[in-house]
């Protein structure tokens, strides 16, 4: 049973986003939080959320729960966020953001499984890297040479 329509869920994700980035930029008590975000492709295009917060476009992923590994982090918000399952990972990188939040965040390739469906987070959906370079979120953009690199060794699909 949904207990909250969509919209309601939507303006209550915007609510929460903002008091916690608000919040912990200005008292970061805990230090650099821990991220694991996910580059999927097909097609020269890349998976993105349209945020619900109003900040933008992200790259599916998210906060490391205490204690929870890189790994766990990167499939558990995957799967919240897109409703992919998945199957293939492989880490990329990883580099310090003081954009948000101060972050440290672990960038992974990452193959997946399912169907694309919305979250209270926002809605996934397919670009080029010309479509969201001005709209990702700055403390991603470390990773647009990456998915510049990415995109060049994959073969070219029609689709």
């Amino acid at each position: 049973m949904n207990l909250l329509p969509e919209n309601y869920k939507r303006r209550l994700f915007w609510l929460v986003s903002r008091v916690c980035f608000t919040g912990y930029r200005a008292f970061p008590i805990f230090g650099s939080l821990r991220a694991s975000i996910a580059i999927i492709h097909k097609n020269q295009r890349f998976l993105v959320i349209r945020r619900n917060d109003g900040r933008g476009l992200s790259l599916p992923g998210g906060l490391a729960g205490w204690k929870e590994a890189e790994e766990s982090t990167l499939r558990r918000e995957v799967q919240e966020e897109t409703g992919l399952r998945v199957t293939t990972v492989r880490f990329k990188a990883r580099y310090e953001s003081k954009v948000d939040v101060p972050c440290i965040i672990s960038v992974f390739e990452v193959e997946a499984t399912g169907e694309v469906k919305d979250s209270w987070e926002g809605s996934p959906c397919w670009m080029t890297i010309p479509e969201l370079e001005g709209e990702l979120l700055k403390s991603q953009r470390p990773t647009l040479e990456l998915m510049k690199t990415i995109s060049a060794q994959s073969p070219h699909l029609n689709g």
